[in-house]
């Protein structure tokens, strides 16, 4: 299939924007989980890291054309569980 330039440069345009915004988001997401490992009490922190990484995960969502699930609201809080998930099996171990 070929394209005309216009269109590939449209095609190139949205690959690089949904390229940044998946950086954008796991970048949120490590500073997410890294607050929760390191300083699971600091709430406003926790807070405010999961608003964004929650607004660039819907970003992301709506750039890739996913409509938005009940499952995928607030991711942020899924990561929290899941990180204290981890930290309560290292205590165990």
């Amino acid at each position: 299939m070929r394209y005309s330039r216009a269109d590939y440069a449209k095609m190139l345009a949205a690959q690089q924007e949904v390229a940044r915004a998946e950086e954008d988001y796991e970048r949120l997401r490590a500073a997410y989980v890294e607050i929760a490992k390191n300083e699971p009490g600091h709430e406003v922190a926790l807070a405010m890291v999961g608003a964004d990484m929650d607004r660039a995960h819907a970003h992301l969502q709506t750039l890739i054309g996913l409509p938005r699930m009940p499952f995928t609201h607030d991711p942020s809080q899924i990561v929290r569980r899941e990180t204290e998930r981890e930290q309560e099996e290292k205590e165990i171990v």
